[in-house]
């Protein structure tokens, strides 16, 4: 699939496929601290918005979450420029909350991108074990509605996937020197 994409850049504080890319905005933050990146995308003439925090992760910890896992959801679009409609995007909301508060941890699990936009949402982390993964995902959401994901596992022990993302932000010196 051929993707054309012109891009919104923001850099802000955060704790935790190739695409043709042009930067049309950008805003720096404290260089000594962690750095995330939110960018808006076009794909097929709808915007997509990234989210991911912009640092290589060490060797250790490319060692310890191996495993690259995405939860993929699917939702129509089309009357939101293929944004998710207000109420699916709060189901989204309180599913990634749901990860955030009982799943992400150190050496288990790590928040990597994550990308809406073209009537699609991807929530994409690092996790050291599939099946504790998903042993965690059901507990979280024991009392959750049913949500409409479906979840893919990527043996992915250089994590590049998380640096192809990277690249493609940073071609044709958008990120500059100065992140």
């Amino acid at each position: 699939m051929k993707t054309a994409f012109a891009i919104v850049l923001m850099i802000f504080l955060s704790g935790c496929g190739q695409r043709e890319r042009s930067t049309t905005e950008l805003e720096m933050s404290d260089a000594e601290e962690q750095k995330g990146v939110i960018g808006r995308a076009f794909e097929e003439g709808a915007p997509v918005i990234y989210r991911f925090v912009d640092e290589s992760p060490s060797p250790a910890k490319r060692a310890i979450l191996p495993w690259l896992t995405i939860l993929a959801w699917k939702y129509d679009g089309s009357d939101n420029n293929g944004m998710p409609p207000a109420e699916v995007n709060d189901h989204m909301i309180a599913l990634e909350e749901a990860i955030e508060a009982e799943i992400v941890a150190p050496e288990f699990c790590e928040h990597a991108i994550s990308r809406t936009g073209n009537n699609l949402k991807e929530l994409i982390y690092y996790i050291n074990n599939r099946d504790t993964f998903t042993e965690k995902l059901n507990a979280a959401l024991r009392d959750h509605e049913r949500y409409p994901i479906v979840i893919t596992f990527y043996e992915d022990k250089e994590w590049t996937e998380f640096e192809n993302t990277r690249a493609d932000f940073k071609k044709e010196g958008e990120l500059k020197a100065e992140v």
